[in-house]
Protein backbone atom coordinates (compact mmCIF):
# COMPACT_ATOMS: atom_id res chain seq x y z
CA UNK A 1 0.00 0.00 0.00
CA UNK A 2 2.61 2.51 0.88
CA UNK A 3 5.47 0.93 -1.24
CA UNK A 4 5.63 4.47 -3.08
CA UNK A 5 6.99 5.73 0.03
CA UNK A 6 10.05 3.01 -0.71
CA UNK A 7 13.63 4.38 -1.76
CA UNK A 8 13.55 2.46 -5.08
CA UNK A 9 17.16 3.45 -6.08
CA UNK A 10 19.38 2.32 -3.26
CA UNK A 11 22.97 2.10 -3.60
CA UNK A 12 24.96 -1.79 -3.36
CA UNK A 13 26.60 -1.85 -0.48
CA UNK A 14 30.29 -2.21 -0.84
CA UNK A 15 33.09 0.16 -2.85
CA UNK A 16 32.26 2.52 -5.67
CA UNK A 17 34.62 1.83 -8.57
CA UNK A 18 32.12 3.71 -11.09
CA UNK A 19 34.25 6.82 -11.02
CA UNK A 20 37.54 4.95 -12.18
CA UNK A 21 37.15 5.28 -16.03
CA UNK A 22 40.68 5.23 -17.34
CA UNK A 23 43.21 2.61 -16.42
CA UNK A 24 45.41 5.45 -15.70
CA UNK A 25 43.48 6.27 -12.64
CA UNK A 26 43.17 2.32 -11.76
CA UNK A 27 47.10 1.91 -11.95
CA UNK A 28 47.34 5.23 -9.87
CA UNK A 29 45.29 3.07 -7.52
CA UNK A 30 47.30 0.23 -7.28
CA UNK A 31 50.56 2.47 -7.35
CA UNK A 32 49.02 3.89 -4.03
CA UNK A 33 48.11 0.44 -2.75
CA UNK A 34 44.17 1.01 -3.21
CA UNK A 35 44.10 -1.69 -6.15
CA UNK A 36 46.29 -4.95 -6.85
CA UNK A 37 47.43 -6.21 -10.03
CA UNK A 38 45.34 -9.59 -11.04
CA UNK A 39 46.32 -11.85 -13.79
CA UNK A 40 43.16 -13.46 -14.87
CA UNK A 41 44.98 -16.25 -16.23
CA UNK A 42 47.69 -16.76 -13.50
CA UNK A 43 51.65 -17.68 -13.83
CA UNK A 44 50.46 -20.69 -12.20
CA UNK A 45 48.33 -22.20 -14.73
CA UNK A 46 50.36 -20.63 -18.01
CA UNK A 47 49.64 -16.66 -18.56
CA UNK A 48 51.78 -14.22 -18.67
CA UNK A 49 51.53 -10.64 -17.22
CA UNK A 50 50.46 -8.71 -20.14
CA UNK A 51 47.95 -6.28 -20.72
CA UNK A 52 45.68 -8.18 -21.82
CA UNK A 53 45.56 -10.55 -19.47
CA UNK A 54 45.80 -7.80 -16.42
CA UNK A 55 42.79 -6.19 -14.14
CA UNK A 56 43.11 -4.02 -10.98
CA UNK A 57 40.89 -5.17 -8.18
CA UNK A 58 40.87 -4.68 -4.27
CA UNK A 59 43.18 -6.97 -2.23
CA UNK A 60 39.51 -8.99 -0.98
CA UNK A 61 38.36 -10.27 -4.73
CA UNK A 62 42.53 -10.57 -5.27
CA UNK A 63 43.12 -13.53 -2.62
CA UNK A 64 39.05 -14.86 -3.00
CA UNK A 65 40.26 -15.65 -7.39
CA UNK A 66 43.93 -16.53 -5.69
CA UNK A 67 42.38 -19.24 -3.72
CA UNK A 68 39.97 -20.67 -6.52
CA UNK A 69 42.83 -20.82 -9.15
CA UNK A 70 46.00 -22.35 -6.41
CA UNK A 71 43.50 -24.27 -4.21
CA UNK A 72 40.54 -25.54 -6.27
CA UNK A 73 41.29 -25.45 -10.42
CA UNK A 74 44.95 -26.34 -10.21
CA UNK A 75 44.59 -29.17 -8.02
CA UNK A 76 41.77 -29.85 -11.17
CA UNK A 77 44.47 -29.43 -13.86
CA UNK A 78 46.90 -31.62 -11.67
CA UNK A 79 44.04 -34.41 -11.43
CA UNK A 80 43.52 -34.01 -15.10
CA UNK A 81 40.24 -33.15 -14.17
CA UNK A 82 39.92 -29.91 -15.83
CA UNK A 83 41.43 -28.46 -19.21
CA UNK A 84 39.90 -25.86 -20.18
CA UNK A 85 40.20 -22.11 -17.65
CA UNK A 86 37.96 -19.07 -17.90
CA UNK A 87 38.20 -15.84 -16.47
CA UNK A 88 36.24 -13.49 -17.31
CA UNK A 89 35.65 -10.15 -15.89
CA UNK A 90 32.15 -8.41 -16.20
CA UNK A 91 32.02 -4.56 -16.16
CA UNK A 92 29.80 -1.66 -14.76
CA UNK A 93 29.58 2.00 -16.71
CA UNK A 94 32.79 2.88 -18.09
CA UNK A 95 34.73 1.52 -14.81
CA UNK A 96 38.00 -0.30 -15.44
CA UNK A 97 37.59 -1.85 -12.62
CA UNK A 98 35.28 -5.48 -12.98
CA UNK A 99 32.39 -5.81 -10.96
CA UNK A 100 32.94 -9.56 -11.19
CA UNK A 101 34.76 -12.09 -12.53
CA UNK A 102 34.07 -15.80 -13.18
CA UNK A 103 35.97 -18.20 -12.85
CA UNK A 104 35.46 -21.32 -15.24
CA UNK A 105 37.04 -24.72 -15.00
CA UNK A 106 36.08 -27.40 -17.51
CA UNK A 107 36.11 -30.77 -18.88
CA UNK A 108 36.19 -33.34 -18.09
CA UNK A 109 35.33 -31.62 -14.53
CA UNK A 110 33.40 -28.55 -13.82
CA UNK A 111 33.40 -25.91 -11.54
CA UNK A 112 32.34 -22.11 -11.68
CA UNK A 113 33.15 -19.22 -9.21
CA UNK A 114 31.50 -16.10 -9.51
CA UNK A 115 33.80 -13.25 -7.19
CA UNK A 116 31.48 -10.14 -6.46
CA UNK A 117 33.58 -7.10 -6.59
CA UNK A 118 31.53 -4.19 -6.35
CA UNK A 119 28.02 -2.52 -7.64
CA UNK A 120 25.07 -4.23 -9.02
CA UNK A 121 27.50 -7.96 -8.89
CA UNK A 122 27.14 -7.73 -5.23
CA UNK A 123 23.49 -7.60 -5.31
CA UNK A 124 23.08 -10.63 -7.55
CA UNK A 125 22.42 -14.13 -6.23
Amino acid sequence: MFGWLKKTDKKPAGPDFSKVDTLAKAEALYQRGKLQKLLLMPLELGGQDVPLNVVYVPQSAFDMKRDVDLDTVRSMVEKQQAIHYSADPEYEGNSFIPSAIRITATRPGNVTAIIKIWGKALTRE
